[in-house]
This record gives structure tokens, C-alpha cells and sequence, in this order.
């Protein structure tokens, strides 16, 4: 008979009420089908058996086929250890035990064969194995074992109750026997056939009980394939969905704003890379689908234009466009940008943010309502329900990742009433969402991109305009500070900016960072009044103030700023052209990555400098050497991905799709590109999956998602 995988853990033989609610808390395993998807983290090689006189001083698991001629009772300092004599045809070795020896005494036989498996220590001319496995031999060489023994997660509490990998083990065993081995598989007989997939069956079996190292790769690989082609596949769909079903209004003409801007306002010519993306954009807009992409490209690689461009096609089309950014700075930054290019071209814009005063807010409903006001720029200001637009077309929102999702289903719903647009469509006049356009000056690797936002079309600027200079990027020690303090007054002299971060506001008593007003009031000493103005801005000063300082900056009365991260988004001072950052092993990679983009927005030759101490940990190392070695950012994200872990980078938010049991999208990359390219091709001849050939893939799909909950996490 066939078992339901459905099935309580309770129920399967050996588990038992109590055993069932400690792998429930302890690991998730609620079901049949959640122990049989409880992968080993690892796998011991049990094909070897060693003699005692042939055992080496290197603290490996060994196993030794013995006999145990005795036992003693040795007295230390606490209680007493069991210690037993252990020997084969070349040697005796000794057995202890710290605790359980009650036990251990009343079950272990004399004098019989038994399979002893364990580290071993070398102590006083002898070897010793505390705590061995221990098996009869004929029971070992009966069990359905394989050569390879695995090893499966495990915490403390398991440990502490009994539940020990050998107890995993045997209820697995136990699994395996009540289902007969028998699984249902999951992927058509085609694509296993091109792709020489072993079957769902033999996968799992030596997933679990491998019996060779060539059939636990083949498993793994298998395995891997499946879940990641199933999460491919819901996000390949749902993106499917999403433009078949979610209209969006067609921007038929590329007219008069565009062309002109194109022709004669263009402040430089464009690059390759940016003329892919708008021409990428500009499909997206004429089909009759609502435009869901994501827009990267790293700092200073020329997004804004292609924002300001794709704007200027929902003008031609009669329709409005807003520009949302998470920070005031960053929206004041993009409207004074846009402003002087909308000048040029008649086009009325404005911004609203948190500090427009009364009046202005009235001003700027009103000529949104009427349709006169073109563009609109703001923070979140824009998602309050007295802004209503005539008819919004296309809404951008920058650095995506600090809106959370109903904020952003917020602007969805400022989009034209269909009955506006078409007399005819007379059923109801619900409205149809603007097109969007997500940016990020944040590199999501390529990987995590499939992944987390496999449902958004991804646009990707990866070159830098023509002209601009590298940022020359250097780590120096705590003890060069004279050097670099010279360097700052040249460059001082030559009439540059400096900018100094540090990672925080306080003295913390556990950390002897140097912390920003300590740093102040060096700086100060070091580059006195009246010769040198510094500005100051944290996180804990008032927005006015903030704003006051910043401004100083900008208009270059003041030559430093002395700042924490806050002005890691949105600061453009084109004469900044030194960052230096204190206690850089402090900060992650994408963070010094966004600060060091802060300079090199002018002509002239820019630096980054990293100051450390000396004790630096092997990551902290790998991230300095990092950012010196590249300013790509696309491999410092790679390199960010591979030290912190996926969960890390993208937050808890998104960690669903990336609690994986037993694919890694960092290390199965080449999986999962695989996986992601047979989803798509699949879908392409067969969207509905309803051809006979891919029964099974339909069948896997709707069973999934009635008993997994990672398919609702998607942006």
C-alpha cells in the first residue's frame, strides 16, 4: 500500500508523542513528508576498517572491528569514567565513557565482535575512543546502511533526550520500510531523460543511504534540480500571470518630449548599456501589459536619465509620472536633477516630501487633480490617499527595497479609471495600476536576482559613462593617520571636499571603535578655524539641522564632513573627492561599496581610503582586499553573498524563498541557472502546463502549493 506523506510523524513506529514533539519544535518535522525532506548536512565514509596498529595520531572517525575483553572503574576528580579494554589480532586500545556506564555495563557483551566507530586520542603510548558507536557485527553488516554514513541536523535538546543521529538514522530506516521505498515522481520522463536525472526514488533512497559517492552526487544533483526548477517555475508563472492578466495601459507614441530631449537636451551621449535598458523599457510600455521591472545599475552608471526618459514617454502619451525615493535628501537630490532637464523641455514638475508647507501641498493636489502638474517627485508623502493623480501612468520608485509591499500596492491603485480611457469599456471604471519601474543602486547578484525577484523583468546597467575616472581605493593602518591627514590638506589645497564616516555616535564600552564625536573633535584639532570649516551630520540630530549642514556642504562653505552612514544614499557633491571611512572592517561590503560612491561624481581623480586597525578577522580581511581589488559592484555583491549568506543580504522578509532543504543558491548557482532556463522553455510552448507530457509537472505544482507555504513570499 502506498503511505500518505501527509501523515503525522506521530504515527510512524519508533516516533511516538513525545519524540514527535521534540523533532516538531526542534526541526520543523511535522509530517512523513518533512523527515523524508530531512537532508543529512553532511556524510561520514564508512567503507574503510581499521587495525588498532595501523591507527594514525590525526583525530579522524575511524572505525575498528574488536572485542572487549574488560572493564574498570578508573576515580577522577569528579566521579568516575568506565573504561573498557578494546582489541583486534594487532593491538588493544582502550573504550571510555564519562556517563551512562549503568547502562553501557548491563548491555555490552564480552568477548563478542563488535564494530566500534569514534575519534580517536592518543594518551600516555595508547589509543583511546570516548563514546564510541558501538554495534554488533553482524547487526551492522545486516542494517540497510550504506558505506557512507550520513549526518543529520541536530541541536542540543535532541542531543540531551536521546535523539542522537544513529536514533535519526533508524527512524528514516523505519520510513523507508513502511513506504516501500515507493515515491511519487515529480518530473516528467523527457526532461530526465535529456538532463540523465536517476529517478525520484533512487534519489532519495541515496540521499539517505548512499551507497556509493558517485550515486549520492547523482541524488544530490537530482534533488537540487527539482527544487529549484519548482521554484523557477512559480515565479516564471506568477510573472506570466502578472502580464496577462494585469493590464496596463499602452503607450503607443514615442513623440515629441522624448524626441526633442533625444535630439537636442541629451547631456552626454548614452551607453550601450543604457540604450538596451530604455530600449527594454520602452517594449514593456507599448505592450499592453502593466510594466513590472526592476531597474539595477550601479552608483553613478546613469539611471536617472533612463528614469527621466521613460517619464518622458508616459508625457507623449497624455499621462503623469511620479518619482518616489525612500530619503528626503534623495528626493530633493532627484528633483533639483530632473527640474533643470523639465525646464528645458516646458514640463511642469514639483515635489512633495514631509516638510512642504500647507499651502503648497493644496497647490500641488490641485494640479494634480487637474492634470497640469506633469511630474511629481516625493517620499512617502506620495502614497497619501489626498494625492490623487488625473491619470497616472508610470510610477518609479528608487531603492525599492526600503518600501515595504503595501506601500507600494498604495501607488498601484493612483493609476487612470479605465472609463477615462476608453468610453466603450463601459463594464466598470476600475482602475488599471500604473506601469513600474523599481531602481536600486544596490547590485543584487545574479543568483539571488532569479531568485527573489524572479517574478520582476531585471534591467541591468552594467557600464559606467564614458569619462568617469575609477575611484582609486586604498586601506590603510591606524598608525598611517599623519600620512593620510597630509593627504587630506593637499587635496584641501587643490580645492576638493573631504569626506570622514565613522560607525557610530557614542562610545560603546565594548567596543573601542573611534567613535564620531571622538573623531570631531581630532579632526578639529587637526584642521583648525579659521583655515578649515568641518561639517557635522548623524543620525540623531534634527532633520533641519541636517539638512542645514548638508546644504553647507553642497555649496562647498564647509571643506569636511564628519558623518556617520547617513549620507550613504542620495549626497551628490561632484567636488567631493575623498571618502575616507574609520573602522572600515566595521561596515559590510555593500555598505562601503554605497560610500565609496559617494565620490568620483566629477571630472577629477577620486580616492577611497579605508582605515583599520590591525586585528582584522579572515572576513573582515577578504572584504578590505575586496573593495580595494574592484569597483565592480556586481562582484562585490558576489563576494558579499558568499561571506554573509542569502537570508542576510535580502532580510528576513524574503529569507521564504531562501529556506532551501537542500539546494544552496550560492554554491548550486550553475543548478539553478539550469533549472531556471528548462522552466522557461517549458512554459513558453506550454504556459498552462496542460500538454500530456507535462502532467506531472501540473500535478507537483498544485500539490505544492497546497502543502508548502514558500510560494507566498514573492515582492
Amino acid at each position: 500500500m502506498s503511505v500518505n506523506l501527509q501523515t503525522p510523524i506521530d504515527y510512524l513506529k519508533g516516533v511516538g508523542p513525545n519524540r514527535a514533539d521534540l523533532l516538531r519544535k526542534e526541526l520543523g518535522v511535522h509530517t512523513y513528508q518533512d523527515l523524508i525532506n530531512l537532508f543529512p548536512n553532511r556524510y561520514i565514509d564508512r567503507t574503510q576498517y581499521y587495525k588498532i596498529s595501523g591507527l594514525q595520531r590525526n583525530n579522524a572517525d575511524v572505525q575498528v572491528i574488536g572485542k572487549i575483553t574488560g572493564f574498570k572503574e578508573v576515580a577522577q576528580k569528579r566521579g568516575k569514567r568506565l573504561v573498557a579494554t578494546f582489541v583486534d589480532e594487532t593491538g588493544a586500545m582502550e573504550l571510555v565513557w564519562f556517563r551512562g556506564q549503568k547502562w553501557i555495563r548491563e548491555n555490552l557483551k564480552l568477548n563478542k565482535p563488535y564494530v566500534a566507530f569514534g575519534k580517536t586520542n592518543w594518551f600516555s603510548g595508547k589509543f583511546s575512543m570516548a563514546h564510541p558507536e558501538l554495534e554488533l557485527q553482524e547487526e551492522h553488516e545486516k542494517n540497510l546502511r550504506s558505506a557512507m554514513q550520513p549526518v543529520y541536523p541536530s541541536t542540543e535538546k535532541l542531543s540531551n533526550k536521546g535523539i542522537s543521529n544513529r536514533v535519526i538514522s533508524k527512524i528514516m530506516q523505519q520510513l523507508f520500510t513502511e513506504t516501500n521505498g515507493k515515491f511519487v515522481e515529480t518530473l516528467p520522463d523527457n526532461l530526465r531523460s535529456e538532463l540523465k536525472l536517476i529517478n525520484k526514488q533512487s534519489a532519495l533512497f541515496n540521499v539517505h543511504f548512499p551507497k556509493s559517492q558517485e550515486l549520492l552526487s547523482r541524488a544530490q544533483f537530482r534533488l537540487k534540480f527539482e527544487e529549484l526548477f519548482y521554484i523557477q517555475l512559480q515565479l516564471i508563472i506568477k510573472n506570466l500571470i502578472h502580464k496577462s492578466k494585469i493590464k496596463g495601459v499602452s503607450f503607443e507614441t514615442v513623440g515629441n518630449y522624448f524626441n526633442s530631449f533625444f535630439k537636442d537636451h541629451l547631456p552626454f551621449e548614452l551607453t550601450h548599456a543604457q540604450k538596451r535598458v530604455l530600449k527594454e523599457i520602452r517594449a514593456d510600455l507599448g505592450s499592453n501589459a502593466q510594466m513590472n521591472r526592476l531597474l539595477q545599475g550601479d552608483v553613478g552608471s546613469g539611471k536617472t536619465i533612463v528614469a527621466f526618459m521613460s517619464i518622458l514617454i508616459a508625457l507623449d502619451n497624455g499621462f503623469q509620472a511620479c518619482l518616489m525615493a525612500p530619503t528626503e535628501i534623495l528626493s530633493v537630490q532627484h528633483y533639483y536633477g530632473l527640474q533643470e532637464l523639465c525646464n528645458k523641455l516646458n514640463i511642469s514638475i514639483s515635489i512633495l516630501t514631509g516638510s512642504t508647507k500647507t499651502s503648497k501641498r493644496r497647490e500641488i493636489h490641485e494640479s494634480l487633480e487637474n492634470g497640469e502638474l506633469q511630474v511629481l517627485i516625493g517620499t512617502h508623502a506620495l502614497l497619501e490617499d489626498k494625492v490623487k493623480f488625473k491619470n497616472l501612468g508610470l510610477a518609479i520608485i528608487d531603492e525599492q527595497h526600503r518600501f515595504g509591499v503595501a506601500q507600494r500596492s498604495k501607488l498601484w491603485r493612483k493609476g487612470p479609471t479605465q472609463s477615462s480611457q476608453r468610453e466603450e469599456a463601459r463594464e466598470t471604471s476600475s482602475s488599471i495600476p500604473p506601469h513600474i519601474l523599481v531602481m536600486t543602486a544596490t547590485p543584487i547578484p545574479r543568483t539571488l536576482a532569479m531568485s527573489v525577484y524572479g517574478d520582476l523583468d531585471i534591467s541591468v546597467i552594467d557600464e559606467l559613462p564614458p569619462g568617469r575616472k575609477s575611484i582609486k581605493t586604498v586601506h590603510r593602518y591606524d598608525k598611517n593617520r599623519l600620512n593620510v591627514f597630509r593627504f587630506i590638506r593637499d587635496e584641501i589645497d587643490k580645492g576638493r571636499q573631504v569626506y570622514i564616516v565613522y560607525p557610530l555616535i557614542q562610545e560603546n564600552e565594548k567596543m573601542d571603535y573611534k567613535d564620531l564625536m571622538d573623531g570631531y573633535e581630532s579632526i578639529s584639532r587637526d584642521f583648525p578655524m579659521p583655515d578649515y570649516q568641518i561639517s557635522i551630520v548623524h543620525g540623531k540630530m534634527k532633520p533641519a539641522d541636517k539638512e542645514f549642514e548638508m546644504q553647507r556642504f553642497i555649496k562647498g562653505e564647509t571643506q569636511i564632513m564628519v558623518a556617520t552612514t547617513v549620507i550613504e544614499v542620495g549626497v551628490n557633491v561632484p567636488n567631493a573627492s575623498v571618502m575616507i571611512i574609520e573602522s572600515a572592517e566595521r561596515f559590510g561590503l555593500s555598505q562601503l561599496h554605497q560610500l565609496r560612491g559617494r565620490v568620483g561624481r566629477g571630472a577629477e581623480q577620486s580616492y577611497c581610503i579605508l582605515m583599520t586597525s590591525h586585528k582584522l578577522s579572515a572576513n573582515s580581511k577578504t572584504r578590505l582586499e575586496t573593495m580595494v581589488r574592484t569597483n565592480d559592484g556586481f562582484e562585490i555583491a558576489e563576494v558579499d553573498l558568499r561571506l554573509r549568506g542569502p537570508g542576510d543580504i535580502m532580510g528576513t522578509q524574503q529569507s521564504g524563498v531562501l529556506n532551501l532543504k537542500i539546494a544552496d543558491i550560492i554554491k548550486d548557482s550553475d543548478i539553478l541557472q539550469l533549472a531556471r532556463h528548462h522552466a522557461k522553455n517549458i512554459l513558453k510552448i506550454d504556459s498552462t502546463l496542460s500538454l500530456p507530457e507535462n502532467k506531472v509537472i501540473l500535478h507537483t505544482y498544485k500539490q505544492l502549493g497546497k502543502y508548502k507555504n514558500i510560494w507566498n513570499y514573492i515582492s
